[in-house]
């Protein structure tokens, strides 16, 4: 079993057939999942599954929770025609769990639960009795969680 980072080909189609939007107010609504090191997560992940999903712990509850901050962009000087797309760092508090990745994916009804990204933490990570945090990178051409360059 593995968890390896990756964006989801099931994404890729989504953004060619339209089916995923990135606006800031009315856009889809993406989630994050955690997974513990006996998950098997990739780029041919399809979509949410429960299987060897941390327990529910805390703040956590099975199908992780929503992302929010998101906002879609188009770099510009050195970055120019990169787009790229952030969230805010999401907490869940009071939990004690042991999670090796996470699973974004895409709730709209037009694909539901349908896989957007793989993020393999390196290693497991933990929380005892305290809260567990994902940060995302820097909202730039080269670093955002998901880019697209020509």
């Amino acid at each position: 079993m593995a968890i390896t980072q990756a964006i989801a080909n099931a994404f890729k189609k989504q953004l060619l057939e339209g089916d995923a939007n990135f606006k800031s107010s009315g856009g889809d609504v993406f989630k994050l999942a955690l997974y513990t090191s006996s998950a098997t997560l990739n780029s041919t992940t399809t979509a949410y599954s429960t299987t060897n999903e941390v327990s529910n712990t805390g703040q956590y509850t099975a199908g992780g929770s929503n992302l929010t901050g998101q906002s879609a962009n188009i770099g510009t000087g050195t970055g120019k025609g990169v787009a790229f797309v952030d969230f805010a760092d999401l907490s869940f508090t009071g939990v004690t769990l042991t999670s090796r990745g996470a699973l974004i994916y895409n709730t709209s009804s037009a694909v539901t639960n349908a896989a957007v990204a793989v993020l393999d933490f390196g290693a497991d990570k933990t929380a005892t009795s305290g809260t567990f945090t994902v940060q995302f990178p820097a909202a730039t051409t080269s670093a955002a969680i998901l880019r697209i360059s020509g």
